[in-house]
C-alpha cells in the first residue's frame, strides 16, 4: 500500500479509536457536556450552574451561567469556593484548587438515558458556612449511583463571599440579598429541574440532603420562598441550634470586615469592597470577622428564623428525615459554643441538669453531652415534632463507631456517619479503626435506607426493622449503634426539659460573634 494510503488509514484510525474512547455525552442548553465513564457510572465534573461570581457581580444573586460552542470536557472539578486554606483538609479532605469563580456542581448517573427517570439526591456540603466542597473525595457519588440514584453534589458561596450585609450594599439594593451562599444553593436547584433528565433523573424525586452547615442549608430551603417546589423530600444530619443573625448583627460584622481590609468601615463603597482581592476576604480572622456558622434572617430567600417558620407551619410540606450523632459536641470549640457557660444559661433557667444525666460525675463530659443534646439532639427532636405536623418525618441517632475505636471514642463525631451514607468509608482516613463486618453490614443498610427514601419517600428496607415516623405523642428514633434499634423513649425526660428552654437556648451565641 502506498505511504499516503497508509499515513491516510492510520488517521482514520486514530479517529475512531477517539470516538471509541469518548466519554458519555450529554446536551444541556449551555452545550453539550462529556463526562467520564467510572466502572458502570457516568460522571460529569465542574459543570456551571450559575455565571463566575467575579467583579461587578460579587455579592449579587447569581445570574445563569453563558453557554459555549462545542463541547464541554467535565472530566475535572471546578475550583472550590475561596476559604481559608487547610481547613478543609483537617475536617474532610483536600477541596483542591480555590477560586471565586466556583459556581459549579457534579453528577453522577447509573444511565445517561433521559427515559430513566431515576431518584435524585442533591448533596450540601457541611463547613460551619466557611469551608468545604461538593468535590471531596468523601462526598463521591458513585456507591450511591450504583445503587440507581443520580447524586448532584455543588460548591456555593463561603464565608464573607457568601454571607454578607453591608451599608453599601444596603445602598446599593435595599433589603436586598444577604445570604449568596443559600441562593447559589436554589440556583443549582434550579439547573436540577431544568437539566437533570439529560443525566437519567426525574426532576419530580429529588431530595436534598446535606451535613452540619449543609444540614442547616436544607432546612433552610425549607422554609425558603424561592426554593418551594425544587424539591420533594429532604434529609438533615446534624443541623445545630445555634440561632441565626439578624441583618443588623450581620451589618455590623460587614462594617468590620471591611475595617479589617483597610477600608473606612460603613463608608467604604462597593466598587472598594468588590476591588478587595478574595484570598484577601476568605483568609480574615478576628474575634467579630465571622458570621459562622450561622444564617442571616432578612432577605428573600430566608425572611424568618427557622424555628418560627416551622412553629408557623411556612415550610415546605416534605417528607424529612433528620437526625444527630452521639458526639456532635466533638465540633463545639470549632462553633465557638462554650460547654460551662451552657451549663450555667440552664441553670439560671432553673433547669437541673445533674439528675437528667445520672452516672455522669465528670464535669467535663456532663458539658460534652448537654452541648450535644441542647445544640444538636433537642434540636433534631424540636424540628421533627414540627414539621410532623406538616410530613411524615423520621428521627434517628448515629453512635456507630468502628468496633477497635469503642473503647476510647466518647461517640460518633460529628460528621461521622458522612461516609456511610456515601459508601466511601474506604477513602477516608477518619474513622479511627478498620470496620468489622457488623460495622460494614449496618453502614451498608443506611446507605440503603437513604436510597429507599430518595426512591419511595419511606426510609424502610427489606431485611432490616421497620421505621416508624416520629411525633408529638409517639416519638420515634432509629439508633445506629453496634446494631439498628428502635428507640421510642429516646432521651425523653432530658429532651423534653431542654425543649422548653428552647428559648433560652436560642439565645446563647457563639464566642466572638
Amino acid at each position: 500500500m502506498p505511504l499516503p494510503c497508509l499515513a491516510t488509514l492510520f488517521v482514520m484510525l486514530v479517529a475512531l479509536a477517539g470516538r471509541a474512547l469518548a466519554g458519555p455525552l450529554v446536551p444541556t442548553p449551555e452545550g453539550r457536556v462529556e463526562g467520564v465513564q467510572v466502572q458502570d457510572v457516568a460522571v460529569f465534573k465542574g459543570l456551571p450552574y450559575a455565571a463566575p461570581p467575579v467583579g461587578p457581580s460579587r455579592w449579587r444573586a447569581p445570574q445563569p451561567a453563558p453557554g459555549w460552542q462545542g463541547t464541554r470536557d467535565a472530566s475535572e472539578f471546578g475550583r472550590a469556593c475561596m476559604q481559608m486554606p487547610g481547613l478543609s483538609l483537617k475536617a474532610g479532605g483536600d477541596p483542591g484548587p480555590l477560586g471565586e469563580d466556583c459556581l459549579t456542581l457534579n453528577v453522577w448517573t447509573p444511565q445517561v438515558d433521559a427515559q430513566a427517570s431515576l431518584p435524585v439526591m442533591v448533596w450540601l456540603h457541611g463547613g460551619a458556612l466557611i469551608f468545604g466542597a461538593g468535590n471531596l473525595p468523601i462526598y463521591d457519588g458513585g456507591a450511591l449511583a450504583r445503587r440507581g440514584v443520580v447524586v448532584v453534589t455543588i460548591n456555593y458561596r463561603l464565608g464573607p463571599l457568601g454571607y454578607f450585609v453591608h451599608p453599601a450594599l444596603d445602598r446599593e439594593a435595599a433589603g436586598g440579598p444577604a445570604n449568596f451562599g443559600l441562593l447559589d444553593q436554589i440556583a443549582a436547584l434550579q439547573w436540577v429541574r431544568r437539566n437533570i433528565a439529560a443525566f437519567g433523573g426525574d426532576a419530580r424525586r429529588v431530595t436534598v440532603f446535606g451535613q452540619s452547615a449543609g444540614a442547616q442549608s436544607v432546612l433552610a430551603l425549607m422554609a425558603s420562598p424561592p426554593a418551594r417546589g425544587l424539591f420533594q423530600q429532604a434529609i438533615a444530619q446534624s443541623p445545630y441550634g445555634v440561632p441565626s443573625h439578624s441583618r443588623d448583627q450581620a451589618r455590623a460584622t460587614g462594617i468590620r470586615v471591611a475595617d479589617a481590609v483597610g477600608l473606612p468601615g460603613a463608608k467604604a463603597t462597593m466598587v472598594q469592597l468588590r476591588d478587595v482581592p478574595a484570598q484577601q476576604l476568605a483568609q480574615l480572622q478576628g474575634d467579630g470577622l465571622s458570621l459562622a456558622p450561622s444564617l442571616i434572617v432578612g432577605d428573600a430567600a430566608m425572611p424568618r428564623p427557622l424555628l418560627d417558620a416551622f412553629r408557623d407551619g411556612r415550610q415546605a410540606a416534605v417528607p424529612l428525615i433528620i437526625g444527630s450523632n452521639s458526639d456532635d459536641a466533638s465540633v463545639a470549640l470549632a462553633f465557638g459554643l462554650q460547654p460551662q457557660a451552657l451549663v450555667k444559661r440552664l441553670g439560671a433557667a432553673r433547669i437541673l441538669v445533674g439528675p437528667l444525666y445520672p452516672g455522669v460525675t465528670d464535669d467535663a463530659e456532663l458539658g460534652r453531652q448537654v452541648v450535644r443534646d441542647v445544640v444538636f439532639t433537642t434540636f433534631a427532636r424540636r424540628l421533627a415534632v414540627l414539621h410532623a405536623k406538616r410530613a411524615p418525618t423520621w428521627r434517628y441517632y448515629f453512635d456507630n463507631v468502628p468496633g477497635g475505636a469503642r473503647a476510647d471514642a466518647p461517640g460518633a463525631a460529628h460528621g461521622a456517619e458522612v461516609t456511610a451514607v456515601f459508601g466511601t468509608d474506604d477513602v477516608c482516613q477518619c474513622l479511627g479503626a478498620p470496620l468489622t463486618r457488623a460495622d460494614i453490614a449496618l453502614r451498608e443498610r443506611l446507605l440503603q435506607r437513604w436510597v429507599a427514601f430518595a426512591r419511595g419517600g419511606k426510609p424502610d428496607v427489606p431485611g432490616s426493622p421497620a421505621w416508624p415516623a416520629d411525633g408529638l405523642w409517639r416519638a420515634q428514633v432509629l439508633a445506629w449503634g453496634s446494631d439498628e434499634s428502635l428507640q421510642p423513649a429516646f432521651m425523653r425526660d432530658r429532651l423534653n426539659a431542654f425543649i422548653g428552654a428552647l428559648r433560652l437556648v436560642q439565645t446563647v451565641q457563639p464566642a466572638g460573634r
